[in-house]
């Protein structure tokens, strides 16, 4: 270990890297700079991380052997996946080791009449999507950073994504879990069983959990048929409430597989940023992507009835159907670039959610908060309309330092978490909670669930060794 190494080190002692080194290998162990910033961070941009060590273990072993020498010696640990996480859950601030999930990415046994495969945790989302493919099979679960994200971090969320509305979420598609407690303990659930009900279901408490009650370490999950022909509408709307009449209206006579929103001040960032093509000449305050599988000329029929109808009520200004796959892809991109797209601004971030009926009365309330006490932010709106959940962009004007940004950006949450609490919603639709969202819980949660949550977390890692200052 050179000097340089040496230094970067704050909290572990040289016996503790030895041991290690011992259960990893010397080489799957890094402590240089470089790593300890990259891999000691999410893509938040809030929090400085600071970790003392990475570790890459390649089996479950070695994962319950790591943690039982935190125990042992303790030291805090942070799982490490993708790390696209948006909300400071994969961020080792205080000189936690890191264990990253990387070399722990085989794709195990398929079963093709249960359609189950076993993944590790460190399996990237678009390789199960591939090889589901492959099985002439489909993995619904998709988003933006599908070509990064790791199954292991996707459950830790429980992560959503574009096609909500039809498949769900994470949660829905993991048949079960293996996973190392924070008191060390190797825990099988469920064993891909569809009909369980042998007792409680530990399963659900692991998901969405953000490692703080253990590290998911390998998981059974479903797959189903594939998505024959999808098709894209992407319509102009005058006003955000023309949005929820489309919604029921073709929600009312079609099976969607997404219905998601986003603003014309996105598309103009989209189409500078990516040099995409607008997708018709009408510019229009909001825009909806509605998404279906077209089986037969009934359902073309259908939809561009159903379209036609929208625009004799007002609710379409215009509109267009994807007649390629190419242009199925090139209208999805003017939604999924939107977050690379903004980035360069480093955007101030809301996961929000209510119920469907309550988001236009909730959008506009949210809106006038920021635009009333911040005139110089710039607000980007989009999001997952159809199962409630928008996304919040407040972008950082380029001569505002970005600590006071922030800082300004805190008090807006507050407020804009008032507003959530009052609509009955939710201050963390799909990002999680991690460290950006603690302080915020309460505005969803009651008090006897949060002294619950303390209890649990003490149930399952006694010490607080797993991802500490997450959640609760």
């Amino acid at each position: 270990m050179n000097a340089e190494a040496a230094s970067s080190i704050n909290k572990l002692s040289g016996s503790v890297i030895e041991q290690l080194e011992g259960i990893v290998g010397a080489d799957k162990i890094r402590l240089d700079e470089v790593s300890l910033e990259t891999f000691g961070k999410d893509w938040t941009k809030v929090y400085e991380p600071k970790p003392s060590a990475i570790v890459f273990p390649v089996s479950v072993e070695q994962v319950q052997a790591i943690v039982k020498l935190a125990n042992v010696e303790n030291f805090s640990l942070v799982p490490s996946g993708g790390r696209t996480g948006l909300s400071g859950g994969a961020v080792a601030a205080h000189g936690e080791v890191v264990v990253s999930f990387d070399y722990m990415n085989q794709i195990g046994d398929f079963n093709a009449i249960d359609r189950t495969v076993q993944c590790g945790a460190g399996v990237i989302t678009e390789q199960l999507q591939d090889f589901a493919e492959e099985q002439g099979l489909f993995y619904p679960v998709d988003f933006a950073s599908s070509g990064s994200s790791q199954i292991g971090g996707n459950i830790s969320t429980n992560a959503g994504g574009i096609k909500v509305i039809k498949y769900g979420m994470t949660r829905d598609w993991v048949a079960g879990l293996t996973v190392v407690t924070g008191a060390g303990e190797i825990l099988e659930l469920n064993r891909g069983l569809l009909k369980n009900n042998a007792g409680y279901d530990l399963r659900q408490l692991f998901i969405g959990a953000e490692g703080t009650l253990g590290f998911v370490v390998n998981a059974v999950m479903r797959l189903t048929r594939q998505p024959k022909n999808l098709t894209a509408l992407v319509l102009g709307v005058p006003e955000f409430g023309a949005i929820m009449d489309v919604l029921n209206s073709f929600q009312g006579e079609m099976e969607l597989t997404a219905f998601e929103f986003f603003s014309e001040r996105a598309l103009k960032k989209v189409i500078s940023h990516a040099g995409l093509q607008r997708p018709f000449a009408t510019e229009a305050p909001y825009y909806a992507l509605i998404e279906f599988e077209m089986n037969n000329e009934e359902t073309e029929a259908l939809a561009m009835s159903l379209f036609e109808q929208c625009m004799e009520q007002g609710w379409v200004l215009d509109g267009v159907m994807s007649q390629s796959l190419e242009q199925l892809k090139n209208l999805w991109r003017l939604r999924e670039d939107i977050s690379e797209t903004i980035s360069q601004w480093t955007p101030y971030k809301n996961d929000l959610s209510t119920v469907i009926s309550k988001v236009p009365g909730f959008l506009d309330e949210v809106e006038t908060v920021v635009v009333e006490n911040y005139p110089d932010f710039e607000v980007i709106w989009f999001g997952h309309i159809g199962d409630g959940n928008v996304h919040l962009n407040i972008l950082k004007p380029d001569d505002l330092d970005k600590t006071v940004f922030f800082e300004q950006c805190a008090k807006v949450s507050q407020w804009v978490f008032e507003i959530v609490q009052r609509y009955e919603g939710s201050v963390s639709a799909e990002h999680g909670v991690g460290l950006l969202k603690k302080d915020y819980l309460p505005f969803s949660r009651g008090p006897e669930e949060l002294a619950l949550m303390r209890q649990l977390k003490c149930v399952f890692d006694p010490k607080s060794i797993m991802n500490p200052g997450k959640v609760v």
